[in-house]
């Protein structure tokens, strides 16, 4: 990945507790070798800023490769829709925004913000897909 295709934002918290998350942890290591995260976001996006570093955290924790984790720097343009890698590919309108795929099938998406956690979130829809 060069410096462009990388999102400060998902550099992981190093305060994040891992012990507080460690049933989302473990269901990013158990599933760690078979899923794709693509992760649109923005530098400049306060929600980015709020809740990547976290989700990175998470992702470290659960030893998730960095093979298998594609960032998308996204820009906002002055009407307010999105632009940058894949975000039409991927229909992407809100940032932060995380897909995830198994097998190349889209199985999870974050949008934006929910009641809990981007890793969160994501563990519970991942649990649903493959079990």
């Amino acid at each position: 990945m060069s410096e462009s295709d990388t999102l400060d934002t998902m550099e992981p918290n190093p305060v994040w507790v891992k012990d507080a998350y460690a049933d989302t942890v473990d269901v990013l290591a158990r599933h760690a070798a078979e899923l794709e995260y693509h992760i649109w976001g923005g530098d400049w996006c306060k929600d980015c800023r709020a809740q990547l570093p976290d989700f990175g955290a998470a992702l470290d924790a659960a030893e998730v490769p960095a093979t298998k984790i594609h960032h998308y720097p996204v820009e906002k343009e002055d009407d307010g829709s999105k632009t940058g890698p894949k975000v039409d590919e991927y229909g992407i309108e809100y940032i932060p925004t995380v897909v995830v795929e198994h097998e190349g099938e889209e199985i999870a998406r974050f949008v934006e913000e929910e009641p809990v956690p981007i890793a969160v979130y994501l563990a519970d829809e991942i649990e649903t897909a493959l079990n």
